[in-house]
């Protein structure tokens, strides 16, 4: 079947199918044990859990940011699998991946149910046609319901418009953890080979012309450092050949550039083998080309028309990356320059379509729009591990004008919320402060209520970490882009002020005790700060200068008391995330490799009051 490791063809039958599934629902664990049983690992090989989620952010977030491609090998038939994001805001990931597979499985959690993310997903499925197998997963804890998750998932196939073939659904009980599936729910919970020969079953092989010549959309791109630009994409039609010469077309049929495949690379398990020739149907890595990009059409030299990709949702957030211009700047990190900031956010949107960048009108800033805060901050956290100095502006919804209309209409959001009986009412009052609509109000089970919103993005800025302290950390909060709608008005935003930095240096015991009665600190003893540096949150709507250098006057006397230890409360530390959400729009977000703080966008006090004037006048 398979000569040399790097004179591999691929001769068997295929089937290529996507998993989908809501965040933590379990997709990247079931992928584990699919690897785990077909034979892929070595009887001995050390495999890390979650062993998709190779990034380090995935690792310490516990989620998929990346859609990534795999392969295994059932009964003489190859099925690649692509572990895709459950996040929305990681949905542009989704939406092109969908293009490459012939069916997906649906993951649900058996206690949780169809969350919207699962709906978000699921939607974009039924309408390529796709007739997806539904999973009830994590069947083994102790609250599920799974003939409830049953029900919920018909109805939400049947309110997304699925037809009555793609309502007739398979359906497995499984535990991605332990390692089963089976058709009946009381069945006898072996392995998951019922999961292997239903995808065989019920996923329909390619049907693709491979005489045609080759063409490939190009859905995925990476870097590697020996091979280059790489990009994946599903063979369309044809075959292709290694050292073949190709060209890469836009979608109105312009030219991009010419060149050779140098390398063709197929899926085993986790790694990506060197074969010889591939034909439509195959799920493949390519290499050679220096300017290709998503979703280009990469194609034999007689081929004149671009294959069509699938359009990808707008952004709905922006933000504003600028140079870190502060005292700070330059301590922390090497990359600090605007051009490198420039050149790192545009190599970003080559391989990420679901961002947008553009030059600021202000000087050596950049406007950077994506789908949502936790998008963009992973980007950030990810530009700070690199080296990267730069400081950040409070996120912005993306507005537009209705055409018929002439309206202003901003973006909207479909809220699951799933919190404990006593703080509902809390959450309910919160929510239509932030002009947040109650659509539906029920009970999920344990004494917990399932509140269902349609809120403006603007009001959910911001309020997630409120959301955690009102309903002590056990609330769970689920969002997806619900479209764009009439603006709803002025929102409100913070009400407290900040306490800001009037000296430069380090902070002292002696100066944060007696700061510590006009409100929350930022800051503990020892850290450096300077003029213009917020240290903390004013226990008023006013913002406050105040000095944190200041140190206790020595003095030859030495009276009872003088010398009794001063007990600082610990300050209130803010993750990048929390941050972003916190600052209004006169402040920024200060990020380096060691440090992220919180600063006015004007450090001068001078100038700040001049800026407010000149508000106040427009």
């Amino acid at each position: 079947m398979y000569v040399k490791k790097d004179q591999v063809r691929l001769t068997m039958d295929i089937r290529n199918i996507a998993i989908i599934a809501h965040v933590d629902h379990g997709k990247t664990t079931l992928v584990d044990e699919l690897l785990k049983q077909s034979g892929s690992f070595h009887e001995h090989q050390q495999v890390a859990e979650r062993a998709m989620d190779s990034n380090d952010l995935e690792r310490e977030r516990g989620i998929t940011i990346l859609a990534k491609c795999t392969s295994v090998v059932w009964k003489d038939t190859r099925i690649n699998i692509i572990d895709t994001p459950g996040h929305a805001d990681f949905g542009g990931e989704v939406e092109r991946i969908l293009s490459m597979v012939d069916g997906a499985i649906v993951l649900v959690d058996a206690a949780e149910g169809a969350l919207p993310q699962t709906k978000f997903v699921v939607g974009k499925a039924l309408a390529r046609g796709l007739k997806p197998i539904v999973v009830v997963n994590k069947i083994d804890r102790g609250d599920a319901r799974p003939d409830e998750v049953h029900n919920e998932i018909f109805d939400l196939f049947a309110s997304l418009g699925a037809n009555d073939e793609q309502l007739d659904f398979p359906m497995l009980y499984a535990s991605g953890r332990q390692g089963w599936a089976d058709t009946e729910l009381d069945g006898p919970r072996k392995d998951l080979s019922p999961m292997f020969d239903l995808v065989l079953r019920h996923v329909p092989a390619p049907n693709l012309d491979k005489d045609k010549p080759f063409a490939m959309v190009a859905t995925i791109l990476e870097s590697d450092n020996f091979l280059g630009r790489v990009l994946t994409g599903r063979v369309e039609q044809g075959r292709a050949k290694v050292n073949m010469p190709v060209r890469v077309l836009r979608e109105d049929g312009s030219v991009v550039e010419t060149g050779r495949l140098t390398k063709l690379l197929s899926f085993r398990g986790l790694d990506r083998v060197p074969v010889d020739e591939v034909e439509a149907g195959d799920i493949v890595a390519v290499a050679g080309l220096s300017e290709a990009t998503i979703p280009e059409t990469i194609a034999a030299p007689e081929v004149t028309e671009a294959l069509k990709a699938i359009p990808v949702d707008p952004p709905t957030l922006s933000m504003t990356f600028r140079i870190n211009d502060g005292p700070l700047g330059g301590r922390e990190g090497k990359k600090v320059t605007s051009r490198q900031i420039r050149d790192r956010l545009f190599k970003e949107t080559e391989s990420n379509i679901a961002i947008r960048v553009t030059e600021s009108p202000e000087s050596e800033a950049f406007e950077v729009a994506g789908r949502g805060e936790l998008q963009l901050g992973v980007l950030i956290e990810t530009m700070r591990r690199e080296g990267f100095e730069l400081t950040i502006g409070r996120p912005r919804v993306l507005f537009q004008t209705n055409e018929e209309t002439g309206e202003r209409e901003e973006p909207y959001e479909e809220v699951l919320i799933d919190v404990d009986e006593p703080y509902s009412g809390v959450v309910v009052e919160k929510m239509s402060l932030r002009k947040g609509q109650m659509q539906d109000m029920r009970p999920s089970g344990g004494d917990k209520v399932r509140l269902t919103f349609l809120i403006p993005s603007r009001g959910l800025i911001g309020y997630h970490g409120e959301f955690l302290t009102d309903t002590r950390g056990t609330g769970i909060m689920n969002r997806l882009f619900a479209g764009y709608q009439p603006y709803a008005g002025t929102i409100e935003g913070r009400r407290n002020g900040s306490l800001i930095s009037s000296e430069d240096g380090a902070t002292t015991q002696y100066s944060l005790f007696s700061l510590q009665d006009r409100g929350t600190l930022f800051v503990g003893a020892g850290e450096k700060v300077y003029v213009g540096m917020i240290i903390g949150e004013h226990s008023r709507e006013n913002d406050l200068e105040v000095n944190a250098v200041r140190e206790k006057k020595l003095t030859n006397i030495r009276a009872a008391g003088k010398d009794e230890a001063l007990l600082l409360v610990p300050p209130r530390k803010m993750s990048l995330e929390q941050a972003i959400a916190y600052i209004e729009d006169d402040e920024l977000v200060e990020v380096t490799p060691s440090a992220v703080r919180l600063r006015k966008r004007y450090l001068d006090p001078h100038e700040r009051k001049k800026n407010e004037r000149s508000k106040k006048n427009d």
